[in-house]
């Protein structure tokens, strides 16, 4: 056994990545909050989304048959304007031969603008009482509205019976909609109309302290004399026949500009409007009703009740101009809503594509993975003339004293003649000494100050005896036939490299299972994948086998990256090499066996692979075989490897978010119908690879739990790649509990 000592003396200049590792530390607890606002910032857009469509906070509840003993006589006999001027509750009736023309349940940005047109082309004003949550949708529906000498009055945010709601919800349906008021024309209103409401007889003993707590507040209550019941849709004559007062009666008439499909409203519109001025009636606004009620000649007189600066007189007294904190915060609402309407739509559209694109990797995998099986296992199927030379295993190590002694006795019994070279990259804990203590043949321990793994296996690469060389992990051990398995496809000149069959060794804990599943499906099922598409983008640090002249030919191992085996592995295809998948070559190697430990392993591969991919991003325009990767390879691993996974938190967003306010049972079953499929596609990887399939109990749960986790590693990585930060390689804490394997002495 030889030993090699790197020269000593004066404390070595910190590497590149390590001057930046103090930098990139202070860094990663902000850029991890900073990951999680994002995807709580989507979360609150899709819930104020489903808010505005009243499936978040809906309540379709309507009171009926209830009793109204509590309420005066003179109220359900009087008129349909309720007011409480000096606190005492006064109605207020439309007089004869007037139309006070009123719309429930706008904006609506079908039916909406129609009736605006026709209301305009026969110089009719209207009051409209909106639904705040479809004004904050439409703000400039209500802005022509308001501009074209309509009056606009509250009829809640979310369209709720208020008589079952709490204070705060009452109050809560006013502000929010007075807010969207605000933000959409620069106005709040004192008029309020309940929904669900009619005439005043109907006022009961629930929805009667509504009423006057809102009177208090000065709003005035509009009730209806003449409903024109056009939500039936019973026919454009009946809808103009029960629309009509009898006699010269006036009334209070309701009509929908919104709540369904309103082609009859439409139509019957000009021809009631063309019938009552027929009859000599004029058509006001409930303002307007007030003013002739408090003095047939001055026609500004105010509307009782409510503080503030009147916007308009006349037709429109009931507005107040918005100002201060009101004006702003509605405009604040009016901007969220807006990046809601676009955003859940947008991101609905992205969700669909993505969920196809996810449906056919799940395919193309099971097509290829059959076919590179099938292939690969025929009788007659051979590299070439069997590879028997010896070859060169580099095993880094840093700290591994746990692992070490494993890792070379399992080399040590390999079936292939080989030299295995340990680099020890400046260890604290003695791992040298171990190795060396061990007293194994054909180990060499080369010593060097700590420089990081690519530098220890540069080092390897450069000192190594033979022409192909395995790298391996130091925490990784050999089946007796892994490296005789491994390096077989050298025999095709054309190889430059081969990517092993990693396994997780430590798979009896629940994280463990976990990681099980996803390197059985996730890692070598893609790798039979990409093995024949001819576009490899990783050889796992576990267990991977080069030419050293290809090796040498790319430069080595690069410090550019933290993703070196990614890296090297597009780098090789740049060149012209062939890299494949040798399914027969296993490794074990321990996985990180807590939370904190397998978040710090994704986050530097996910960071690396994304270091690796912009490095190598002219690829895309590389020509003749070494294009290969960038044409396909590269669009692949970047939809698949981050596109996709970025969106797929939404996916499950999206999914809960179904279930709780849309439809559990059809959001269940697409949920289920998605894992089925992916249970599917991980029995057949269990399949190929021999795996006991009892694992797979706990996928439901990986999907659940780890998914989300590996998500949000994910976005984290993204973060990072965006604010241009840097990592240093990130050293796990080992326990030595993956042993030899069976057949190893």
């Amino acid at each position: 056994m030889t030993t090699t000592t790197s020269p000593r003396g004066r404390r070595r200049a910190p590497t590149r990545i390590e001057r930046a590792a103090g930098r990139a530390a202070a860094l990663q607890r902000p850029r991890v909050i900073l990951a999680l606002l994002l995807l709580l910032a989507l979360t609150c857009v899709m819930l104020l989304d489903g808010y505005l469509r009243a499936e978040v906070g809906g309540d379709e509840r309507v009171r009926t048959g209830a009793a109204s003993d509590q309420v005066p006589d003179s109220v359900l006999n009087g008129g349909p304007i309720l007011t409480f001027q000096g606190g005492t509750a006064t109605t207020v009736s439309v007089p004869d031969k007037t139309i006070a023309l009123t719309f429930d349940d706008g904006p609506d940005p079908t039916w909406t603008p129609q009736v605006l047109k026709i209301l305009k082309e026969y110089d009719v004003p209207a009051t409209f009482f909106l639904v705040g949550s479809m004004v904050s949708r439409h703000p400039d529906i209500v802005r022509t509205m308001v501009r074209q000498g309509n009056e606009v009055g509250v009829h809640t945010f979310t369209h709720v019976d208020l008589s079952y709601q709490s204070e705060s919800r009452v109050r809560r349906e006013m502000e929010q909609t007075q807010l969207a008021l605000a933000g959409a024309a620069g106005i709040t209103t004192t008029l309020f109309r309940a929904p669900y409401s009619s005439e005043t007889d109907a006022i009961d003993d629930y929805s009667w302290p509504v009423y006057q707590k809102l009177g208090k507040e000065g709003y005035t209550s509009v009730f209806v004399d003449t409903d024109s019941d056009d939500w039936k849709r019973p026919g454009v004559s009946k809808i103009v026949q029960w629309a009509t007062p009898k006699g010269t009666k006036g009334a209070s008439v309701l009509f929908h500009d919104a709540g369904g499909e309103r082609s009859q409203t439409i139509a019957a519109l000009p021809q009631y409007i063309k019938k009552m001025r027929a009859k000599g009636y004029t058509f006001t606004t409930v303002s307007g009703v007030l003013a002739q009620q408090n003095t047939q000649n001055d026609r500004t007189a105010t509307v009782p009740g409510g503080p503030g600066a009147h916007t308009a007189t006349g037709l429109q007294a009931a507005h107040r101009k918005a100002t201060g904190a009101t004006l702003y915060e509605g405009k604040a609402l009016i901007a969220a809503v807006a990046v809601a309407e676009w955003t859940v739509p947008a991101l609905s559209v992205s969700l669909v594509i993505v969920g196809v694109a996810v449906m056919g990797r799940f395919g193309m995998m099971l097509i290829l993975a059959r076919r590179h099986h099938r292939q690969r296992n025929r009788r007659r199927f051979s590299w070439g003339p069997p590879v028997t030379r010896p070859v060169s295993v580099i095993v880094p190590a840093y700290n591994e004293k746990e692992c070490i002694a494993s890792t070379l006795r399992s080399l040590a019994a390999s079936t292939h003649p080989i030299e295995i070279v340990v680099v020890d990259d400046g260890s604290t804990d003695g791992t040298a000494e171990i190795a060396e203590s061990l007293g194994l043949p054909c180990v060499r321990v080369l010593r060097q100050r700590n420089a990081g793994k690519p530098a220890a296996l540069n080092n390897g690469v450069r000192d190594a005896r033979h022409d192909i060389v395995v790298m391996m992990d130091g925490d990784t051990v050999f089946e007796p036939d892994t490296v005789r398995q491994l390096v077989q496809p050298f025999a095709d000149p054309r190889v430059g490299a081969v990517a092993g069959n990693a396994k997780v060794g430590n798979r009896d804990t629940v994280i463990g299972a976990w990681q099980h599943i996803e390197y059985v499906m996730g890692f070598n099922l893609d790798r039979r994948m990409y093995d024949l598409l001819g576009c490899m983008p990783t050889i796992p640090g576990a267990i991977g086998a080069f030419r050293r002249d290809a090796v040498l030919q790319v430069g080595g191992m690069s410090e550019d990256t933290l993703a070196e085996d990614t890296d090297i592995t597009i780098a090789l295809h740049r060149a012209g090499w062939r890299v494949v998948y040798q399914e027969h070559a296993r490794a074990w190697t321990e996985a990180p066996a807590s939370l904190g430990q397998l978040w710090s392993q994704r986050y530097r591969w996910s960071y690396g692979t994304m270091q690796a991919l912009w490095k190598h991003r002219k690829s895309l325009t590389d020509r003749g075989p070494s294009g290969r990767f960038g044409r396909i390879g590269m669009p692949l691993v970047v939809l698949f490897q981050v596109v996709t996974p970025v969106f797929a938190p939404l996916i499950d967003v999206f999914t809960l978010y179904s279930m709780v306010f849309i439809d559990f049972r059809a959001a269940l079953l697409a949920w289920l119908a998605v894992l089925g499929i992916q249970l599917v596609c991980a029995a057949y990887a269990f399949r190929l690879d021999r795996e006991k399939y009892r694992y797979l109990l706990m996928m439901p749960l990986q999907q659940l739990a780890y998914r989300q986790m590996m998500y949000l590693v994910l976005i984290h990585s993204c973060v990072t790649a965006l604010t241009g930060g840097r990592l240093r390689w990130q050293k796990l804490k080992r326990t030595g509990e993956v042993g030899t394997p069976a057949g190893v002495s």
